[in-house]
């Protein structure tokens, strides 16, 4: 395959996986981070020690992390065809990619909080601040690098998972991967795609590193 034949297939599927993939973070953070907060805050220990609470939401988010993207897939398609009323397609992806990665995520997070010096918390407690107000005062902003460094860890595998997902009905660069590449046993447009795909992971890597660097870098400054 020529390159004038390469770059429209190229192009669309990269639209398509940056698509996928974006919208999937967008809805992977907005579930995974009261999760993963959730998670620290029930804790032995924690403001809202809990430990059934824990157990369970615990057990929900390591059942999400241990099924293979690919099996979890398949048996969403019902789930899937429902929401979006198709299963085909990068709109119909993003619903079994932020599923896959919301709990994920949440451990990302989870780690992430745990990591603030609980002395903080505790001057704020003993200030009167509510439990709301710690974590929009000083959990959220004191994990701030970390939270950015999961979300770029976090994209970098839904980039991953969009590849797999072009393996039933998704668009994307996997898509185009097995119908122009594998299906046709064209080597050239297989390592092509690689090579984009190993660029938008550097890009999105640089770019993450470079937020942490400045948010690191203000912390350091005000404090």
């Amino acid at each position: 395959m020529s390159w004038s034949e390469m770059q429209p297939l190229l192009t669309q599927g990269t639209i398509d996986t940056l698509y996928m993939v974006l919208w999937a973070t967008v809805a992977s953070v907005a579930g995974g981070l009261p999760l993963g907060i959730l998670l620290v805050l029930t804790d032995k220990g924690g403001l809202l020690q809990n430990t059934v609470v824990n157990k369970v939401v615990g057990a929900v988010v390591n059942v999400g992390r241990s099924l293979p993207f690919i099996i979890l897939l398949v048996a969403l398609i019902p789930f899937t065809t429902f929401v979006v009323g198709t299963f085909i397609g990068p709109t119909a992806m993003i619903v079994p990619l932020a599923i896959g990665a919301i709990p994920f995520f949440a451990r990302l997070v989870e780690t992430a909080i745990r990591e603030v010096d609980h002395g903080l918390v505790e001057a704020v407690q003993s200030m009167g601040g509510s439990i709301p107000t710690i974590i929009r005062k000083v959990l959220l902003p004191q994990a701030l690098p970390s939270l950015v460094s999961a979300v770029t860890t976090t994209l970098i595998v839904l980039i991953g998972y969009s590849a797999m997902a072009g393996a039933v009905g998704g668009e994307g660069l996997g898509a185009k991967v097995i119908t122009y590449g594998y299906q046709r046993f064209d080597t050239q447009f297989m390592l092509v795609t690689v090579v984009v795909l190993i660029v938008i992971v550097t890009v999105i890597q640089l770019i993450g590193d470079g937020i942490v660097r400045l948010l690191a870098r203000r912390g350091r400054t005000a404090s």
